[in-house]
């Protein structure tokens, strides 16, 4: 039993590593290689979203919300990168819409529930990729691109800092729990270990970005405040179908729903916090 807890933590410590290695390597490489990786994230959690609706009975269409979903993606970032006219948006709108029209012809019991099922995956997945995309990037200039990597690396950051102080000040002290029906382990101790460790990961960031400090305690702040909802809106996805990882994409850390749930959460807020803001 404990030569597996070994291998099992062993197993878990390397493929985060591989993990941070391939997430921060895609930030600085380029703005292409983060755009990569914001698609395969998609496409990953949109299909893992996808299987879940099926252990409930769901049938959603799993194709079309997907292309439309990664074409969200390419069009936020490429409408502001190469100047692309935002009308190109338009074209989102009859895909969407025909999710409904292909609905008609499939004969499923349940239509509402695929439709919502389908829709779900857009707006839950896709769309937070797509205001990631779109951040840190700026038209070209001169045959340059402006491409502020630190922007999208600060998210993540707060995001990954909020996680290891709940994780770390929860397993000390953790009694209180928060939501136990959805997350037996979530307790409002971690909860604040993971407020303080994501305010002062920020408070570093900005000293050592010679950004402006309240600007990005703040964006700790929002980012540790919904992180913690999307972790618990997942746990409640998969608890209402029984399982207990969304995937098996990353050995010892579940897929790609169970490794962004925080990320599709804090990133519209944090978006809306930075156009407001900064």
């Amino acid at each position: 039993m404990t030569d597996l807890l070994h291998n099992n933590l062993i197993v878990r410590t390397l493929t985060g590593i591989v993990f941070l290695a391939v997430v921060l390597g895609c930030i600085f490489l380029s703005p292409y290689a983060l755009l990569m990786l914001l698609v395969i994230v998609c496409m990953g959690g949109m299909l893992e979203l996808y299987k879940l609706a099926a252990l409930r009975g769901a049938r959603p269409l799993e194709v079309l919300p997907t292309v439309t979903g990664c074409l969200m993606i390419l069009l936020a970032f490429f409408v502001k990168l190469h100047k692309v006219p935002a009308l190109c948006f338009v074209v989102l709108l009859p895909l969407v819409f025909l999710l409904f029209v292909v609905e008609l012809y499939r004969k499923q019991e349940n239509p509402f529930v695929n439709i919502a099922w389908s829709l779900l995956g857009i707006v839950y997945v896709a769309l937070p990729m797509a205001l990631l995309a779109y951040m840190p990037v700026q038209p070209a200039m001169h045959g340059y691109v402006i491409y502020r990597p630190l922007i999208v690396l600060n998210v993540f950051l707060l995001v990954w800092a909020n996680d290891v102080g709940a994780y770390l000040l929860g397993m000390l002290l953790g009694r209180h729990k928060m939501i136990e029906r959805i997350s037996p382990k979530k307790t409002w101790e971690g909860f604040v270990g993971g407020v303080l460790c994501a305010v002062g990961v920020g408070f570093l960031l900005a000293h050592f970005q010679h950004m402006a400090a309240g600007l990005w305690v703040g964006a700790a702040l929002v980012i540790a405040l919904t992180g913690v909802a999307g972790d618990l809106v997942e746990s409640m996805l998969k608890r209402s179908v029984g399982v207990k990882d969304s995937g098996k994409i990353m050995p010892g850390h579940g897929g790609f729903l169970d490794r962004f749930d925080a990320l599709f959460m804090a990133v519209p807020f944090i978006f809306t916090y930075l156009i407001i803001f900064a």
